[in-house]
């Protein structure tokens, strides 16, 4: 059963959220569809890469030359406050037909009952070709509230000059296992060089995605009867970050408080051998990196329970309220194919949902360095429990980032790390 409209989404955002008015943008199903008229579908979409954008824009305009009576108009938006914008077009009915999200936000609005349950209108090719477990990050009772489309990895990327000059060998298995980073990193880690850099300023999302390998969750159940659990499998990625560090010293300490970004500056200067980043890092390293720079991706990394993340897609959802929901969902599975998807996922430089999309970024990314390990990391992406958790956002903010920030910072236990986890989610679920 969905909830009561308004309440999910407008407890997590805030009600001050409401109050905002000035990023409406016209209404759903705005114009035609009546006395032979076209159809014109509003299609708000957040891509805000120029090249992504070029992508998005050639793929309707083929739409709209192949279907007069169908009609796509982008609705350009951004990523910044598009929560409270979403909120304020849904309560005010001026929420566009089609919608551009991703899935761990958009939940709150499924339960609120402003989305199309699109179970039935899927192609059943697409349907097949995204597994089961990207799926599930899109379902919410049951109900398939989107279309999961573009998603990132964490990706182990290396200098292999310095590799070389320590005597490693770059790993080319289908997986790498947290051993064998962190016996490299101590390989590599000389007099004016650390063997690995991460950028861990926002730990919680990095945190809770490759906790998946070590069979970590954190959440059992759903909603606001979700429990949560902090024990050894989901403490072992921030333990051994924090080893690494303090221990053995094979990791900057002061990457741990700095952005991904930030971070690459340190391994183009050649003081870090490995940096850890999402996968989406891939093309900007190629077009930023110093001349003559050489460079990897290793193989996916792989705990005790295999090389899984989480898959938290971007989501392409229907307005519930949308006149054409029928004829939304026809202009998805078209900007869902093969060719189209894998053209919007190597211009924004994510994995697509589907294998034929992936396959066919392959083709896309020919020689590019790190698109093979990029694309395999795919195989292990899963729904996390966390998106189905009504307070998650709230509990991600106020408990678990600051409780990583300070433990890796070494200012707190992992027995004190454990406590705030847990305690903080009693205080925030109530």
């Amino acid at each position: 059963m969905w909830k009561t409209r308004g309440v999910a989404a407008v407890a997590i955002a805030g009600v001050a959220a409401l109050a905002l008015s000035g990023c409406q943008q016209g209404s759903a199903s705005n114009g035609g569809g009546e006395d032979g008229d076209a159809v014109t579908l509003q299609f708000q979409s957040l891509s805000d890469q120029p090249a992504t954008q070029e992508a998005v824009a050639a793929i309707v305009d083929e739409w709209n030359a192949e279907n007069p009576d169908v009609q796509v108009e982008i609705v350009q938006a951004g990523w910044d406050g598009i929560y409270d914008k979403l909120i304020t077009q849904f309560t005010g009915g001026t929420a566009p037909d089609i919608i551009h999200f991703e899935a761990a936000s958009i939940v709150p609005f499924a339960e609120d009952g402003y989305l199309a349950d699109i179970s039935d209108l899927v192609d059943p090719e697409l349907q097949g070709d995204i597994s089961e477990g990207i799926w599930e990050s899109v379902t919410v009772e049951d109900q398939v509230i989107g279309y999961p489309s573009t998603m990132q990895s964490y990706m182990v990327f290396a200098n292999t000059d310095l590799l070389e000059a320590a005597g490693v060998e770059v790993p080319t298995g289908e997986t790498m296992s947290w051993d064998e980073l962190q016996q490299i990193a101590q390989a590599t880690t000389t007099g004016g060089t650390y063997g690995l850099g991460w950028g861990l300023g926002s730990p919680t999302a990095a945190m809770m995605s490759l906790s998946l390998g070590f069979g970590g969750g954190y959440f059992e159940g759903s909603g606001e009867d979700a429990t949560i659990e902090v024990g050894e499998n989901e403490l072992a990625v921030p333990e051994r970050i924090h080893e690494m560090a303090y221990t053995d010293m094979s990791l900057d300490p002061t990457s741990l408080t700095q952005s991904g970004s930030d971070v690459l500056a340190s391994f183009y200067g050649g003081t870090i051998a490995m940096t850890v980043q999402g996968s989406f890092q891939a093309t900007n390293i190629a077009n930023d990196a110093p001349e003559g720079f050489n460079w990897t991706v290793l193989p996916p990394l792989e705990g005790s329970e295999g090389a899984m993340q989480a898959a938290n897609p971007q989501t392409y959802s229907i307005n519930i309220d949308s006149e054409y929901v029928e004829e939304s969902a026809d202009f998805m599975n078209f900007f869902m194919s093969a060719d189209n998807l894998a053209s919007v996922a190597f211009a924004d430089a994510l994995i697509p949902s589907s294998g034929a999309a992936q396959a066919e970024v392959e083709t896309l990314a020919g020689d590019a360095t790190g698109w093979d390990q990029i694309i395999a990391s795919a195989a292990g992406l899963t729904a996390p429990p966390f998106l189905k958790v009504s307070k998650y956002a709230e509990w991600k903010d106020t408990v678990a980032t600051p409780a990583f920030q300070q433990y890796f910072g070494d200012q707190i236990s992992l027995e004190d790390l454990q406590a705030q986890l847990s305690d903080g989610w009693t205080e925030v679920n109530g």
